[in-house]
């Protein structure tokens, strides 16, 4: 189905939309990636920082709830579909796959970090691509997500001192 449209009055012609669809779903895979690893991060983790981080990670999967929403209302706008189950995100995601071991505090900083990390620059090069198309919408919308995606991983950052340094060492 990727790049099918349905019939719509926007005046984006067909082919463009097709190609933002089609990125815009790459996206939608990360983000319900993203909005998954969030909640495993909240759910999993211990040590000193607990509920500082337990409260961080949810509200970091809320606001990546709505960066989902934000990306497949855009593919519906278009005449797409979004495709968000659970088989296509599993397929598509480009982001690295969760740690399943992580407790401490830490690790969920550090791998969290690298999934907000990965997504920015992934939403980035969106970015870039629906500019490109002539998508202004798309594109503000991405930019709106990287904004958010850079805020929350700055805020994860400010916890990761030790937990970037230890994996920077190896």
């Amino acid at each position: 189905m990727a790049g099918a449209t349905h019939e719509t009055l926007n005046d984006i012609p067909e082919s463009t939309r097709a190609q933002v669809i089609d990125l815009l779903n790459q996206r939608l895979a990360d983000a319900i990636d993203l909005q998954l690893q969030a909640k495993q991060a909240h759910w999993n983790v211990k040590g000193p920082q607990f509920i500082a981080l337990h409260k961080l990670f949810d509200e970091i999967y809320g606001a990546v709830e709505d960066y989902v929403d934000l990306l497949a209302e855009r593919i519906v706008q278009l005449g797409g579909v979004a495709e968000g189950t659970g088989a296509i995100v599993a397929e598509r995601s480009e982001l690295p796959q969760y740690p399943l071991n992580l407790s401490s505090g830490e690790q969920h900083v550090w791998a969290l970090s690298n999934a907000l990390a990965r997504f920015g620059e992934r939403i980035r090069r969106t970015i870039d691509e629906t500019d490109d198309l002539g998508d202004a919408d798309a594109t503000d919308i991405c930019t709106e997500i990287s904004r958010g995606v850079d805020k929350w991983l700055w805020f994860v950052e400010a916890h990761a001192d030790r937990a970037v340094a230890a994996h920077e060492r190896g």
